[in-house]
């Protein structure tokens, strides 16, 4: 660690004491108070100078729960800063992600290298390679997840914790607990409002995870103010009753040892519920504005930090200066990671020996290898008859899921709709509940009942995907519409290129009866738009084959949109291994007046428009497109897209989809579109009421054709059909 004349970054002359020390950290107590005084008052004068240094940044939280960290980094967590990746290491979420400065920091202080000192003091510099942004992001070493939006890293937290659970249930035997890290949550005030952590403490504690740990910067105050302006509630007694066990910490700002101490009850393998820690920081501790709503988003000011260090007694014209003392009292910590990880790593040795298949299985796991005969899984035919691809979802994937154990299943309260079960699937549910209706579960469970919980849902599934990549695939369902309360978890999988697949059943207008409440004729341009996401649309049972083909085949999260009533199989035109094109022809006519372009749980009405039109008295010759994904039609090279769509040889193309046009006019010329919400009408009836018959749309496609041919209608002019 530098001093005031030095920018020497932490960490070098460390490593040759590497396994030389015990893993088990000394006590609190065996360190002076005033070294301890000194430490903290180095990590809050450290925070002040880096939001000073460029007058950005939050520094009122990041100092008032310096204890905090010190406690976690120094004495309670058990990772190693120079084998970041360590599969066994504990998790650490910062869900009050503006506090960010707080992992930052000690992220320096125990020795990760990448954090160096250069690019700890980038925060919030012009820098556009600094590993500091404004909230922590999951490509940095030692950042678990982006939690970003306040309450996510609750519910990351939660995948996390439920990931520990289930692979220690599978793998460990006695005597190998080779799975048995702690999940660790730090949360602000503003997380315990957001609803999406209002579901996640709900759910964690039903699910009693033992091996979650939550810590509360309970300072009282948010942006507007004090808490007390919006928020009145008890709330140790809404944890208690959540399920949650309670531990208060009075002086969180400076009283490490009683943090530590509590946070050493996380550990308690007999304890059968979540913990909660409630400690009582002071924001912006040791500043003018202390306990104020300014020390929040806002640097404290050169003078208020010359008054701060004259306080501490500390030489005002120095800064950014981390005493010797401060640098020996982290120095231990990446020899003592790297004795974690030796441990561990003897452990797996034997533990191979013992039970090599499972340790063959487990190491595939972290691999994040798959069977290698899952594909040859899926069926090779499907019935003909007209079928939902909903209920073609589960001819595809269910004997996937019942030979590939990597692949957890979550929906929100939808199983009978969803179809996504297997023969004798098992519930992740803790062992001790017997539910008065339903199947008793384990930790072993890989079927995840969410309840109604749309949006944690999808956050947790974030955690499972993160734990370790590719290690657990999780799925979520639920209906289309429902995906608007998942949208936000959904956006932070994609921003961070989470490997989930989401299935969206009931996805169109044709699921009439249920209103327009439940008719989502907007979301798939949310989705489409939505980057590396792949939405994915199929039309029949051929194409959601090609659909899970193209999904577990990404490396990121997908999105598989299906349809609740019965759609027609297009035997000998849709083609599996074409999905993952974006878009392919599945009938080509070489003299062509018109493209139609079919979509999803409407790709047959483009079939039957086509010989609408072809029985005209002057009759048009159209060809035929499925097109069941943007995000994979884009990866294609111009001169497949061209060939797709033959735009650029002057014939012009029209698509088929009962959503809202907003997207098509980059591929098409005209469209027969929803123009407003859906109706309450039963299915078989809806799309007659919107004019999606056969004849309706066959004239008025002629009409656009014969304006194209006329002049009337150019190439850039999109036509609302």
């Amino acid at each position: 660690m530098p001093d005031s004349n030095s920018s020497t970054a932490y960490g070098a002359a460390t490593t040759s004491a590497l396994l030389s020390v015990s893993h088990k950290p000394s006590a609190p107590s065996s360190t002076s108070a005033d070294d301890l005084a000194l430490v903290l008052q180095s990590f809050r004068l450290l925070i002040a100078d880096l939001c000073q240094q460029y007058n950005m940044g939050h520094p009122g939280s990041a100092i008032g729960m310096a204890a905090i960290g010190v406690a976690l980094w120094k004495y309670s967590m058990r990772y190693a800063p120079h084998s970041p990746d360590w599969f066994n290491r504990d998790r650490f979420l910062l869900s009050n992600g503006h506090a960010c400065l707080f992992q930052y920091a000690n992220l320096y202080l125990s020795g990760y290298r990448d954090m160096t000192w250069e690019q700890l003091r980038s925060y919030h510099s012009e820098k556009p390679d600094s590993l500091c942004p404004g909230h922590p992001e999951i490509e940095h070493e030692g950042i678990e997840l982006t939690t970003g939006p306040l309450g996510q890293g609750v519910a990351n937290a939660v995948g996390l914790a439920m990931a520990t659970k289930h692979l220690a249930t599978t793998f460990n035997r006695p005597g190998y607990e080779v799975v048995n890290n702690q999940t660790w949550c730090m949360v602000g005030d503003a997380c315990l409002q957001e609803g999406v952590g209002c579901e996640a403490f709900s759910y964690a504690g039903h699910l009693k995870l033992n091996n979650l740990t939550v810590i509360y910067d309970n300072n009282q105050i948010s942006c507007d103010g004090s808490v007390d302006l919006t928020n009145t509630e008890d709330v140790n007694k809404k944890m208690e009753a959540c399920g949650w066990e309670v531990i208060d910490v009075e002086d969180g700002v400076n009283d490490v040892e009683a943090i530590v101490s509590a946070l050493e009850k996380g550990r308690d393998s007999k304890r059968e519920k979540p913990l909660f820690i409630n400690i009582r920081t002071i924001i912006g501790v040791g500043s003018a504005v202390a306990g104020q709503a300014v020390a929040h988003g806002v640097p404290l000011g050169k003078d208020n930090i010359v008054e701060m260090k004259k306080a501490y007694g500390w030489d005002t014209t120095k800064t950014f200066y981390i005493p010797d003392k401060v640098k020996e009292f982290y120095a231990d910590i990446p020899s003592r990671g790297e004795q974690h990880v030796k441990e561990w790593n003897d452990l797996f040795a034997s533990y191979e020996k013992a039970h090599p298949d499972l340790a063959a299985t487990l190491k595939d796991r972290i691999a994040g290898k798959l069977p290698s005969n899952w594909s040859s899984l899926i069926p090779s035919t499907f019935p003909s008859d007209p079928t939902p691809t909903r209920k073609s979802n589960n001819l595809t994937i269910s004997p996937i899921l019942a030979s590939c154990p990597s692949f957890m299943v979550g929906t929100a309260d939808l199983t009978p709709s969803v179809n996504l079960t297997w023969p004798d699937y098992e519930i992740f549910n803790p062992p001790s509940l017997q539910p008065m209706s339903g199947k008793k579960g384990s930790y072993s469970g890989r079927y995840i009942h969410f309840g109604i919980r749309e949006h944690v849902m999808a956050a947790i599934a974030n955690g499972l995907a993160a734990f370790n990549p590719g290690t657990i695939v999780p799925i979520t369902s639920s209906f289309f519409m429902f995906y608007l309360y998942a949208a936000p978890a959904v956006r932070m999988g994609a921003l961070q290129n989470l490997k989930v697949i989401h299935v969206a059943t009931h996805d169109s207008i044709g699921a009439g009866e249920d209103g327009p409440t439940h008719q989502p004729v907007e979301l798939a341009a949310l989705y489409r738009a939505m980057p590396n996401i792949l939405y994915i649309r199929p039309g029949d049972s051929e194409e959601v084959a090609g659909a899970w083909q193209a999904a577990i085949e990404h490396d990121g999260p997908s999105m598989i949109s299906v349809s609740r009533h019965a759609v027609p199989q297009l035997s000998g035109l849709t083609k599996r291994s074409e999905v993952s094109k974006g878009a392919y022809v599945l009938k080509e006519e070489s003299a062509a007046d018109v493209t139609l372009i079919g979509v999803g749980a409407e790709i047959s009405f483009a079939v039957k428009v086509a010989g609408y039109l072809a029985s005209l008295s002057t009759p048009i010759k159209a060809r035929i497109v499925s097109f069941p994904s943007y995000a994979l039609f884009r990866k294609q090279p111009v001169s497949y897209q061209r060939s797709v769509l033959r735009r650029n040889e002057g014939i012009p193309a029209v698509v088929i989809e009962p959503y809202v046009s907003l997207g098509w006019e980059r591929y098409a010329d005209a469209g027969v579109h929803m123009k407003g919400f859906g109706h309450s009408l039963p299915g078989k009836y809806i799309y007659d009421y919107f004019g999606f018959s056969e004849e309706k749309m066959g004239e008025r496609i002629k009409g656009f054709v014969g304006e194209w041919k006329g002049g009337k209608v150019e190439r850039g002019d999109f036509v609302d059909l």
